[in-house]
């Protein structure tokens, strides 16, 4: 698989990751929520960056975040081009090329969300604002995407979770997560494809 092939899967997958963000950021408070289907809704949330909404803690923990991801990004790139380069297997490029797209949607959130919009929590967010909500480097992540498929009371017979409430599946996720699992995904399931052991 070509470099230009993969640059094209990265240019579309930002696109469409960035559009979706801006497109629930201006009509949607954070909070709403479309239910589309009782399993698929579209459900604004804002987040560090972090998977499950977590988050390091102190006052340039948010930074840090940010700049390390930048960083890893560069790695996955120098990976991308090795990988072209080198002739590995359209399974491992296709897989790099879509980790680093969803990595890069993420952090264009990280590093301009902060200055370009202003605050969601109880009105739309305007783009370009004249009072951002944050800095440089400080914008929170856009979550949209939300699976609610099974949600009820486990049987009391199951061992450790017997009788416990459960909601599967209760993450909120975008586009440029869903590219990052796909990207992982293909490299768990097809590893052999991905990473051939050469004779």
């Amino acid at each position: 698989m070509s470099l230009r092939k993969a640059y094209f899967l990265i240019f579309l997958v930002l696109i469409v990751d960035q559009i979706s963000k801006i497109y629930v950021k201006t009509n949607f408070v954070l909070g709403e929520e479309v239910v589309l289907f009782d399993w698929f809704r579209i459900h604004f949330i804002e987040n560090e960056g972090m998977a499950w909404g977590t988050k390091i803690p102190g006052e340039y923990g948010k930074l840090i975040l940010t700049v390390f991801r930048i960083f890893a990004v560069f790695g996955i790139g120098y990976w991308l081009a090795d990988a072209v380069k080198k002739r590995h297997s359209a399974y491992l490029i296709v897989s790099i090329a879509l980790i680093f797209a969803g990595a890069a949607g993420n952090i264009i959130d990280s590093v301009f969300y902060g200055v370009i919009f202003d605050d969601s929590t109880h009105n739309l967010a305007t783009l370009f604002s004249s009072h951002p909500y944050g800095t440089w480097f400080h914008g929170l992540v856009v979550d949209m995407f939300y699976f609610p498929i099974w949600e009820g009371d486990l049987p009391g017979w199951l061992p450790i979770f017997g009788g416990k409430h459960l909601m599967f599946f209760n993450a909120i996720f975008n586009v440029a997560d869903m590219a990052i699992s796909t990207g992982v995904g293909i490299l768990l399931v097809f590893n052999k494809r991905a990473f051939p052991k050469h004779i």
